[in-house]
């Protein structure tokens, strides 16, 4: 195997293709990237068993050939090459990495000895990339990081036609993301269940592309269900979440009494003060009247603060106490100037939605339901 490839090229295709090798691979051929040098490409490759990833970018080939080295060795060097073309040629049981002055001498582990990567599932269909990252981003902030739930570690994905939901709770929050896409069949109706961190993931380093593809296995199949993304040279897979995400849908009140309308930015900034006296277990209090918003934390012969800013209040004066740490992922999650509580009761969950203007039609695209925390707790 002989080939040359830009440093640029070859940085980001590494880094992007290791990125799902296990820090402690459970076999030692899971901790290398299977580099293969074919007619004008340079094909990079990994695979842990659950999470594939692999990527195309353009090379001058001399001699094709195959050969697997270490993923997050090849990465670091890469980044850390001068800016200029890179030489990779397989020597005997190397491979030297030439660029400029520097030369890298890597060993090559038996490629042969690696897995074959899952194929791609039949095409669901297509998403813009940023509407991707920017859905996935506002939900996954409410997945759950207790890897003994792995069903909260994970994202429930709906797909109803053109209509395609995201979803994710930890129990004490709930995020919910509807969005538009172009499916293959109109008729497409079903739902897959992502572990959160690997669909962010996945979300962010696809970003570049115009529209991303993504693939779904049949599940009528009975065999292990399997999604995949593929953008600009760039195709990953990983296995879905077996199992019932719960009815969390139906945690949405149909009807509130109470709407409080407040500035983002602002109650953003006043949280964060107010919240340098609370610890991550001490809430936030939040008391709504006409024409003002209270918050204060603190208590006792603790540190104490509070602030007071202009509200919008549509209905009865309300008081109520959140988590300062999940008030403030829901709010940084909206987009909107403005963002609207709306309330059935003080003991019940909060919807937290955005809106453009004070009395303007709120945006139910992207849903916030947080838990609030009883007084006495």
């Amino acid at each position: 195997m002989k080939l040359r490839v830009d440093r640029d090229i070859l940085a980001e295709a590494v880094t992007w293709t290791a990125r799902s090798v296990p820090a402690r691979p459970p076999v030692p051929v899971l901790a290398g990237v299977r580099v293969e040098a074919t007619g004008s490409s340079l094909i990079l490759s990994s695979f842990d068993y659950e999470v594939s990833a692999h990527c195309e970018v353009a090379a001058d080939v001399e001699d094709e050939g195959i050969v697997l080295v270490s993923g997050r060795l090849l990465a670091d060097i890469a980044k850390a090459l001068p800016n200029k073309p890179v030489d990779l040629e397989l020597e005997g049981t190397k491979v030297a990495v030439t660029c400029g002055a520097a030369h890298f001498s890597l060993a090559a582990m038996a490629a042969d000895d690696y897995p074959a990567l899952p194929a791609m599932p039949a095409v669901a269909g297509t998403i813009d990339a940023h509407d991707l990252a920017r859905a996935v981003a506002q939900v996954s902030i409410a997945a759950s990081r207790d890897e003994t739930l792995p069903l909260l570690t994970s994202v429930q994905m709906e797909v109803e036609g053109s209509s395609l939901v995201l979803m994710a709770t930890d129990r004490y929050r709930l995020a919910m993301r509807q969005m538009t896409w172009s499916p293959d069949s109109p008729e497409l109706s079903t739902t897959a269940l992502l572990k959160a961190r690997t669909l962010s993931d996945v979300a962010k380093s696809l970003t570049s592309s115009g529209d991303v593809t993504i693939a779904l296995s049949d599940s009528s199949t009975g065999s292990a269900g399997l999604i995949g993304f593929e953008a600009g040279g760039r195709r990953t897979t990983s296995l879905l979440t077996d199992g019932d995400y719960p009815p969390v849908r139906r945690l949405f009140p149909e009807n509130t009494t109470i709407h409080a309308t407040v500035g983002r930015e602002e109650l953003i900034a006043a949280v964060r003060r107010v919240s340098l006296v609370a610890d991550r277990a001490t809430p936030i209090h939040m008391s709504f009247t006409q024409g003002s918003l209270a918050l204060d934390a603190g208590q006792g012969d603790d540190a104490q603060a509070s602030e007071q800013l202009v509200a919008h209040l549509d209905g009865e004066d309300i008081t109520t106490a959140f988590n300062p740490t999940y008030l403030l992922d829901g709010l940084g999650a909206l987009t909107q100037p403005y963002v609207t509580f709306d309330f059935t009761h003080a003991s019940k969950p909060a919807v937290l939605t955005g809106v453009d203007a004070i009395g303007g039609t709120e945006d139910e695209s992207f849903r916030y339901l947080i838990m609030p925390i009883r007084f006495g707790a």
